[in-house]
């Protein structure tokens, strides 16, 4: 624990909480495997796990992550210059590329099968990409989920380069237009990779929304998505 850190969130305390006592309070980093932040309050003492890429951060940006955690635990507003502290050193193009090289070494990514009962991802992969991409897009590792999960329906995972979808498309009556664009959005986060502008991460840049305007049954796959 880390004298000078545990007093940055005493005094973020105080400015949050003027009139209560200060609790116990326990700051450790950790070996996560993302840039993962945790605080507890647990037996009238708060303990605060940081990610270890946290531990060459700035003094200014340590204060803010110490204001938005208590912020979060005692359900109080969170100082806007704090969430742009935040915001702009996590996702600055050092930190970003730190984090996918942990999440590549320490991570582990569970890879079962592209092929399915019913559909093969390899095979609507180079569908795809010989219709929309030229052939030209290198395949990921595909793979179904290992539950019919319906939150996350699929994803591209940069970090071990894998594109993964819910094994809930895997069915006889699924419309084939619906899994296509699915696979076809998560091709799009390939040929367009995440980038961060003015400390903010731009998943879907103009770019990318021009593309998958193309998709041609773009309106009845969205709707057959909000089914699930």
């Amino acid at each position: 624990m880390i004298p000078e850190l545990v007093s940055w969130f005493e005094e973020e305390y105080r400015g949050l909480r003027p009139r209560a006592p200060i609790p116990p309070i326990h700051v450790r980093f950790y070996r996560f495997t993302s840039l993962n932040t945790t605080i507890r309050l647990r037996e009238g003492q708060i303990r605060v796990h940081l990610s270890d890429l946290l531990e060459g951060a700035p003094e200014p940006v340590l204060r803010a992550i110490a204001h938005i955690l208590l912020a979060k635990l005692y359900r109080k507003p969170i100082d806007p210059a704090h969430a742009t502290r935040y915001r702009r050193y996590t996702g600055s193009e050092a930190i970003v590329r730190q984090s996918e090289r942990i999440r590549q070494t320490r991570g582990r990514k569970r890879i079962l099968s592209a092929k399915g009962e019913h559909y093969d991802l390899e095979e609507v992969f180079e569908a795809l990409n010989l219709r929309f991409f030229h052939g030209l897009l290198g395949r990921p590792q595909l793979t179904w989920s290992e539950h019919s999960a319906r939150r996350l329906l699929g994803h591209y995972d940069p970090a071990h380069n894998t594109i993964m979808v819910s094994r809930v498309f895997d069915r006889k009556n699924t419309p084939r237009y619906a899994i296509e664009y699915l696979m076809y959005h998560e091709m799009l986060h390939l040929k367009h990779p995440v980038k961060s502008r003015n400390g903010r991460r731009c998943v879907h840049p103009p770019a990318f929304q021009a593309e998958e305007r193309l998709f041609p049954q773009l309106e009845e796959a969205k709707a057959y998505l909000k089914t699930l």
